[in-house]
């Protein structure tokens, strides 16, 4: 039997969550280990400060008093006794394309299974408020049911995001590659109780690459996008420019 590993990072009560958890349940032992609170924008961050402490809500998924990263690096390493064959991540409260993904705690959680030998797999709802949830359920049965069939030969991540839309309304399931944002926007100057000035992030840029074959591309045109990523960061196109600037260090 499949062993699937559920993580996200809007929470263990987010209604995403439950609907992953349902789909992955038809394949296999579906056991969620998700943050305790929203963790949005995480990225791939540990807690080294503290320890973690688990509990188990009613509904049977445990919590995590950490980040997303946190929730998968402790369940695979350890806590759960066994190994998952696959972790999915999400259904995220909203889009994760282009440079989304560097800041995304739905990407990092699927990364973080990648990061350790299991294939993973995140998936996101491009607009906010879960909107035809079942729709973008069915979606996931499809790509989760595809990879039970043929399973690919070797560890990968895909980041996936699904138009708000009904079933009828979904367009095909295309392979994209990640689109660009526009700088983002500036932090918000404020001032709290005290008086001391306070700063909130600004919203993400618009999309600037965002042509044929992007991420943003598809989503726009009410088709699923689905992104294969990879870790390694290496600028493998600047090397030997650089290893020229250093030479005369």
């Amino acid at each position: 039997m499949m062993k699937i590993l559920i993580s996200n990072d809007d929470g263990y009560l987010s209604p995403g969550i439950a609907m992953l958890a349902k789909v992955a349940s038809r394949y296999g032992q579906a056991v969620v280990v998700a943050p305790d609170q929203d963790r949005s924008g995480a990225s791939n961050s540990l807690t080294l400060d503290r320890p973690l402490t688990v509990r188990t809500a009613p509904s049977g998924f445990m919590y995590v008093n950490g980040t997303p990263t946190d929730c998968v690096h402790i369940a695979i390493t350890g806590m759960l006794g066994w190994r998952p064959d696959l972790v999915l991540s999400g259904l995220n409260d909203g889009a994760n394309m282009g440079d989304d993904t560097i800041y995304s705690g739905t990407v990092a959680a699927a990364m973080e299974g990648l990061q350790l030998g299991v294939p993973a797999i995140a998936f996101s709802i491009v607009q906010k408020g879960f909107a035809h949830l079942e729709a973008a359920g069915g979606i996931v049965d499809r790509i989760v049911r595809r990879w039970v069939e043929s399973p690919p030969d070797a560890p990968m991540l895909l980041n996936v995001n699904i138009p708000s839309l009904p079933e009828d309304k979904l367009g095909p399931i295309r392979t994209t590659r990640l689109g660009k944002r526009h700088f983002a926007e500036p932090a918000i100057p404020g001032r709290n109780p005290r008086d001391e000035p306070i700063w909130w992030i600004g919203p993400p840029g618009s999309a600037r690459d965002a042509g044929p074959g992007t991420d943003f591309h598809a989503v726009e045109s009410g088709e699923v996008s689905v992104t294969p990523l990879e870790v390694d960061l290496t600028g493998y196109g600047r090397l030997e420019r650089v290893g020229g600037w250093l030479a005369s260090a």
